[in-house]
């Protein structure tokens, strides 16, 4: 991770907008799943040296000031509590469905069927924002039922129909998801893809005659099984518009403001909050830079996944502004090694009681897998900064949930939490 971001020179270009603000406004003029995007923005101030790591929480910085209050000593780095917009899912996962469960709604859909490993965080936020407003959430889990239900997949066992598959079944995905749809839709229900509601919408086949006719047939009491398929972990060009309109709120002038150069880390599972934050930063003519840590895969599947959100973001949405800055081979994200690589879903010798460290120091509860390693890729960038350079922002996902389901896989690393004494990970 070090040497990722050390060989990434910083420089601060007040880059043109790609999007008109006439253009952004008729983009994210939308209904949305979250009422307001707002979201509460702390100050994380520290102090890295000699084996030591010491934590102070501002939750009322003066962005106006920026880190000039900061003794020398200790510098600081912008922390956006997005692990608070909702008591049980994932902030992230909030964002990603702001603007596509509205659509569900539009094209009278009764059930949705997706998937996610046993501890997904996805299939539980699924199952909870459609359990919200009345829809029947399927839930196909890779691999066995655990022999107790704890974390992601309690809350997705209370609030949706849990199926577990067998994994030789899982790996075909697609196949697996089709199949079962069209068990649960029967004879005279349908089943749709998700990237069939984004083309239809692109296409305006939405009219005000088709809402009408929906509206109509809610009234007639007409309740025809209507069953969309959402890929596993919502990872469609939708999702960006919800990340889009955050980055939309941050950037207003009293808060992070546009003319100031941000470095913006975050961590990485799919790759599409990256994405967004990047885009959005193009979008509203941003000098920001993304800095994205990556855990389930390489940096050549990111970079792929990049590719083909843009790709698909252009087509679905008629957006235009996209041009070789976007499309150029290094992209619009900073995808950073771990310095600590592991199997997805794995925790480290350590790492538990840096996050029992943070907590303790900070209240601000972070997990080992994918949140630990973004705090401390803005400590590094936020230490190596110089005064008067870009300032650090760290977007907090959430996924403290997953630290119930580790607690069951891992006990033993949870039980180094009794020692007295604080054991930090070099």
């Amino acid at each position: 991770m070090r040497n990722a971001i050390r060989s990434s020179a910083f420089q601060v270009i007040l880059k043109p907008k790609l999007l008109s603000e006439e253009s952004m406004e008729k983009l994210l003029n939308r209904t949305w799943t979250l009422p307001n995007p707002e979201t509460k923005i702390h100050q994380v101030i520290h102090q890295h040296g000699l084996g030591a790591r010491n934590f102070l929480l501002n939750t009322n910085p003066d962005f106006r000031n920026g880190n000039v209050e900061i003794d020398k000593q200790r510098k600081s780095f912008y922390l956006v509590r997005d692990d608070l917009l909702h008591p049980v899912i994932n902030g992230n996962k909030a964002r990603k469905l702001d603007g596509l469960l509205p659509l569900l709604h539009d094209y009278s859909v009764t059930d949705v069927v997706t998937c996610g490993g046993c501890q997904s965080a996805h299939t539980a936020a699924i199952a909870v924002l459609c359990a919200e407003r009345g829809i029947v959430s399927h839930l196909l889990l890779r691999g066995e039922q655990p022999e107790i239900l704890t974390g992601y997949n309690l809350m997705s066992t209370i609030y949706g129909n849990v199926t577990y598959v067998p994994r030789n079944v899982y790996a075909n995905r697609e196949e697996m998801l089709k199949n079962y749809a069209e068990s649960v839709a029967g004879n005279s229900g349908s089943v749709l893809w998700f990237s069939d509601i984004i083309q239809a919408s692109s296409t305006n086949e939405l009219s005000t005659s088709n809402f009408m006719q929906t509206d109509a047939s809610r009234s007639e009491g007409n309740h025809l099984q209507k069953i969309l398929i959402v890929n596993e972990g919502a990872g469609d060009s939708v999702a960006l518009l919800g990340i889009i309109r955050l980055v939309q709120y941050l950037s207003q002038n009293h808060l992070l403001g546009k003319q100031r150069a941000m470095k913006f880390v975050v961590d990485a599972g799919t790759g599409t909050t990256a994405v967004g934050i990047g885009l959005a930063a193009l979008c509203l003519g941003l000098p920001w830079e993304v800095y994205a840590v990556m855990l389930a895969d390489k940096i050549d599947g990111y970079r792929k996944q990049e590719k083909r959100l843009i790709s698909e973001f252009n087509k679905h949405f008629n957006v235009e502004f996209i041009d070789h800055d976007v499309n150029k081979d290094d992209g619009i994200v900073h995808w950073v090694e771990r310095d600590h690589p592991r199997k997805f879903g794995n925790i480290l010798d350590g790492e538990m009681v840096v996050c029992q460290q943070i907590a303790q120091q900070t209240g601000i509860l972070v997990d080992p897998v994918y949140t630990l390693a973004a705090w401390e890729a803005a400590m590094l960038l936020s230490s190596e900064e110089n005064e008067g350079r870009a300032e650090v922002v760290m977007l907090h996902t959430g996924g403290t949930l997953g630290l119930f389901g580790l607690a069951q896989r891992y006990k033993n690393y949870f039980g180094m939490l009794k020692n007295d004494s604080i054991i930090v990970r070099k």
